[in-house]
């Protein structure tokens, strides 16, 4: 009955979309290839610019690590390429990468869209590789070649590197483990494969919303298969949901390695879920969960619980699809908080929704403290009565506390808050509050439908307010444009 129960599960997935084509897969398999020549290339002719001996130009390599969806093997269709640039000791991020690579990918006409976001916790470039999104952060390590199969996970590679290498690699590091300690690789996959299409649809996924983010899921997801070695998938969603309805939070999840001595009864109070990366030095993932979002991720946790626990009563399409039924935020709501952004043009408004995102922890925040609650429902809607592109947010506000109607507070507050260190063209940043009845047609969420933008902060245009730049190891070799005020850094959302 299981595994009847895991079949139809699988086939609801495949109608979903969720499995990428041969094709596909293929695709993505090129670009990573082509992107692996790039970097190598690239890395040469950084050694020539530095004026290294011959021998060490030729000896000298980069290569690409995917970590991610993609890395860990359960993207869909629609997933960026998560992509890690390592390159040699003097490669550096401020000269080699973001201007002598960013020119030579952007010289090529499979690339467009090329941004460079450098003021994050990852700085990276975000750009489309023939019709597929990719995000590329880089890391240096203190040797000369990096070959195709370096072993990230060795520490003594890892050595004196600096801190936003270690940041880089602690994504791609912590694939790595989790592929190793998972007991079912295939089982593994398809589970998180589920488990994201129900973060989605509950509007529980998303970490700069205060959510979960994909590598929260995996690590979660990872415990389950190693306390679950030989259960079916269907069994697998099921434990997944008993085991953290009943988490003792903020007791850390932390995944068996056979390296670290599990101490028992550990209470990591900074955060409201810790979940500890498996790799040493153990760090643990970056959570932007507040109070509310807590509340509402444990509330659909224990929702997943009851709907899965007695897996022999489960119906095979009906039950199983009901795991899945999108949030019904209009009904759960009387009121809501609308976050209105918009720019004067496209481009513009990618950046300015990418910045404003970025503080959203910082807005929400500021409605806990006066509405005690709020959902801030991830998905972006488009205002169609509006003349300039726009971008909507409709979050949900505290049922027993309907006597809230000033907003402007808050919004002068949080308006502070994103105006000071932005350095594009300002959009515009307006809330209020608007009643369930009130809400659009496209904005009633009982589809799951929205509108998905990639946030980003792009390069001022190449061929606008440009200086030279020059090697600082070679004070007369060209290696590129920046902007005119070069200082200038772009913040992002951090993944």
């Amino acid at each position: 009955m299981e595994d009847e129960r895991s079949l139809s599960l699988l086939k609801l997935m495949v109608n979903e979309g969720l499995f990428p084509s041969p094709e596909e897969d293929e695709k993505r398999k090129i670009i990573v290839e082509k992107l692996k020549t790039i970097v190598v290339a690239w890395a040469k002719k950084v050694a020539w610019q530095r004026c290294l001996p011959k021998q060490q130009i030729a000896a000298t390599s980069a290569t690409i690590l995917t970590y991610g969806s993609y890395g860990l093997g359960f993207h869909d269709p629609e997933s960026d390429i998560d992509a890690l640039c390592v390159g040699p000791f003097f490669a550096t991020i401020a000269e080699d990468f973001f201007i002598v690579l960013h020119n030579i990918l952007k010289s090529r006409p499979e690339i467009s869209e090329i941004h460079c976001v450098k003021d994050s916790k990852v700085p990276l470039m975000r750009f489309t590789f023939d019709g597929i999104s990719v995000d590329l952060p880089y890391a240096q390590l203190k040797v000369l070649n990096v070959p195709e199969n370096v072993d990230i996970l060795n520490l003594s590679l890892l050595t004196n590197i600096d801190e936003t290498s270690w940041k880089s690699l602690s994504g791609v590091r912590a694939n790595q483990r989790i592929l190793l300690l998972v007991p079912n690789l295939m089982n593994f996959q398809s589970m998180l494969r589920c488990l994201k299409l129900w973060a989605k649809r509950r509007g529980v996924y998303g970490n700069l919303n205060g959510f979960l983010g994909g590598v929260h899921l995996a690590v979660l997801a990872a415990f389950v298969c190693q306390n679950q070695p030989n259960a079916s998938v269907i069994a697998l969603i099921s434990n997944f949901f008993s085991t953290y309805a009943m988490w003792p939070w903020p007791t850390p999840v932390m995944l068996q390695d056979g390296m670290s001595s599990n101490v028992e009864d550990v209470i990591e109070t900074r955060f409201y879920m810790p979940i500890r990366l498996p790799c040493s030095p153990y760090e643990y993932c970056h959570s932007n969960v507040t109070k509310s979002t807590f509340t509402k991720i444990r509330a659909e946790f224990l929702r997943g619980h009851s709907m899965t626990r007695d897996l022999l009563k489960l119906k095979l399409d009906s039950d199983v699809g009901r795991i899945f039924e999108p949030f019904p935020y209009s009904t759960n709501y009387t009121r809501f908080v609308k976050i209105y952004l918009s720019a004067p043009d496209q481009d513009e408004l990618g950046d300015w929704v990418g910045w404003v995102k970025s503080h959203f922890r910082c807005l929400l925040l500021k409605l806990e403290a006066v509405q005690g609650f709020c959902d801030p429902n991830p998905m972006e809607y488009v205002d169609m009565d509006a003349s300039e592109p726009n971008v909507v947010f409709y979050w949900g506000l505290n049922r027993s506390r309907s006597n809230f109607v000033y907003i402007e507070p808050v919004e002068e507050d949080f308006s502070r808050s994103i105006y000071c260190g932005y350095y594009g063209i300002r959009g515009k940043m307006e809330l209020s509050i608007v009643q369930a009845s009130e809400l659009p047609k496209n904005a009633r969420f009982d589809s799951g439908n929205g509108k998905k933008m990639k946030a980003c902060w792009k390069m001022l245009d190449y061929n606008q307010r440009r200086t030279p730049a020059y090697s600082q190891h070679l004070p007369s070799y060209f290696v590129g444009y920046v902007e005119s005020n070069g200082d200038t850094e772009y913040p992002s959302t951090g993944g």
